[in-house]
């Protein structure tokens, strides 16, 4: 009875006390947490977005900030440190970077460098005034997400070819991705979720073109490590924790 007593009172003492009440939120403007470590064991980090959408009518593509990813192999161990996630068309300002400093260069003996002329990749029609110029793979990708088109097969583009993209394709099973960190969203009613593939809005409403696994089954069996929405509480566990869900049918979509 004793030993009883002492533990209830060391839980009592060791625990905050907490209050529970259910109220309207009026206030607008303030942000909601959304905690989350995913882990995709069967698709490669370079083939996965996160993309959250509300009903407001925001629509948050392909998030980036606050985001990490890390690859895993087959057996889910780390193959490397976890990299900030980027979003599609990032390779396009450090090429501009790399051009203004080739230009900023000048000859030994105080002569400035003759400009090297800078090559314009082709977009293949979905040039517009933000992007004029595809040099990259990844460039066209954005083009033609931008514009809400459908991407060609990789080996019609020149730029894929080059990067060996249709190789990279070849892998994208071949390893899996970890997940992680937080996004602010609206205090609203929505969804978050992560694919593989390109993400775009039309007419207000989400699309995912996954044309180039078209004719593969990709596998979106996911184990969720930690899910959580706010501010943590000490002692206080998420009930989809741990939580495993596996697709036992080729391409299929799963939502928890």
């Amino acid at each position: 009875m004793l030993l009883l007593l002492l533990t209830n009172l060391t839980e009592y003492l060791s625990n905050p006390g907490l209050s529970e009440e259910i109220f309207v939120d009026v206030s607008r403007g303030s942000k909601l947490n959304i905690n989350l470590d995913i882990v995709v064991p069967g698709i490669s980090c370079q083939f996965l977005g996160l993309d959250a959408v509300d009903t407001s009518g925001d629509q948050h593509l392909q998030i980036s900030h606050n985001i990490f990813k890390r690859r895993l192999n087959a057996q889910g161990q780390p193959i490397e440190d976890p990299q900030r996630t980027e979003s599609l068309g990032s390779s396009k300002a450090d090429e501009f970077k790399k051009t203004i400093e080739k230009l900023a260069e000048k000859k030994e003996g105080g002569e400035e460098k003759k400009e090297k002329e800078v090559k314009c990749g082709s977009c293949y029609g979905a040039e517009s005034e933000d992007l004029k110029c595809c040099n990259t793979c990844a460039d066209v990708r954005e083009a033609y997400r931008n514009k809400q088109w459908s991407l060609p097969e990789p080996d019609k583009i020149e730029q894929c070819k080059n990067e060996n993209f249709s190789e990279h394709l070849k892998t994208a099973f071949t390893e899996g991705c970890q997940i992680y960190g937080y996004l602010e969203v609206n205090r609203a009613g929505g969804s978050f979720h992560i694919a593989p593939g390109q993400s775009f809005s039309i007419n207000h409403v989400h699309v995912h073109d996954v044309q180039p696994f078209s004719s593969s089954s990709f596998n979106m069996s996911h184990n969720i490590r930690h899910l959580s929405f706010g501010q943590s509480i000490e002692g206080k566990g998420s009930p989809l924790d741990g939580h495993y869900e596996i697709a036992s049918d080729g391409i299929v979509f799963l939502e928890s």
